[in-house]
């Protein structure tokens, strides 16, 4: 029995850690294509290397693994940006992010939910551009940013917030990084997104750009044009709300765990996205909002 256990343990430690990391993919994806392209992958090669270690079949063998390669490709076309975010990890060592984990200095009482949502919509109403990063667990670093602003390390409040988006203070322009109940940065410039360029302003790609690379990541964004409230979550926009759907969504992320609540809300955004575009299309005022770049007052 022991002479059986020796001959199999690289057998048993293959099988073990590719179990292992089919339970890791298989608990980080969310979307139901994704896992459904996900087991269609995996059922290949595991169709793959079934025939090339128990069948003598070498056409069919090679006409899997053409199959498989083509997929492979296909799928690191269709999944760069996630595909870019696991290296990201792995080169950073936040494996605790890879896992799911999330510590305490990523939750938010209501308190700081109720203040970010009153100071939003005092911005939307005074129609003061601004963009606003609340990182749920995605561990947001200097390095993830473009510019990493100026550090600020202090305790939330609303009062603090609507100062950093006052027009006249240097820190405007950027985006102010929110950890918890505390800001961490302000004057931060993001990444942006490459998609429907034409039709949002700089503000809104920063958020759409930053919700697509990070998964515990969501952006309020107001608009200086129109003073609109908007809501990003996985590289999805939902506009215009009012402050009190976005207390309701930030209620929904914070009382859920982070995956779970994101995935909730993400439908929930997805559900009302088109009713949101087809009402901002009747308005001809928010449509020409649109069509104009909504940029930082000092690249007007």
């Amino acid at each position: 029995m022991n002479f059986w256990w020796i001959i199999n343990l690289p057998f048993l430690l293959d099988a073990l850690f590719a179990s292992a990391l089919g339970v890791l993919l298989f608990s980080r994806v969310k979307e139901p294509r994704t896992l459904w392209l996900l087991r269609g992958y995996l059922f290949l090669v595991s169709l793959a290397w079934f025939v090339q270690r128990f069948a003598t079949l070498p056409v069919t063998s090679k006409l899997i693994d053409a199959l498989v390669l083509a997929c492979s490709l296909s799928l690191a076309i269709l999944w760069q940006g996630e595909l870019r975010r696991l290296m990201e990890l792995l080169g950073t060592g936040r494996l605790a992010v890879l896992l799911g984990n999330t510590q305490k200095e990523f939750q938010a009482n209501a308190s700081t939910v109720t203040q970010l949502s009153e100071a939003a919509g005092i911005l939307s109403q005074k129609r003061r551009g601004a963009l606003i990063v609340l990182d749920m667990g995605s561990d947001l670093r200097p390095e993830d940013f473009l510019y990493s602003g100026v550090p600020i390390d202090a305790k939330f409040s609303s009062e603090l917030l609507l100062n950093l988006f006052a027009s006249d203070t240097p820190l405007h322009d950027g985006a102010v990084v929110i950890k918890g109940n505390r800001i961490i940065s302000a004057g931060v410039i993001l990444p942006l997104s490459r998609q429907s360029i034409s039709r949002y302003g700089t503000r809104h790609l920063a958020a759409l750009g930053i919700t697509e690379r990070f998964d515990r990541c969501i952006c309020v964004v107001v608009s200086e044009e129109t003073g609109t409230l908007s809501l990003a979550n996985l590289g999805r926009l939902e506009r215009p709300i009012t402050s009190s759907r976005l207390l309701e969504l930030l209620k929904e992320f914070m009382s859920s765990s982070p995956s779970a609540g994101i995935g909730k809300t993400s439908q929930s955004l997805n559900s009302l996205s088109l009713s949101s575009n087809k009402s901002s299309n009747h308005d001809p005022n928010e449509k020409r909002a649109n069509l104009k770049t909504d940029i930082f007052p000092d690249q007007k």
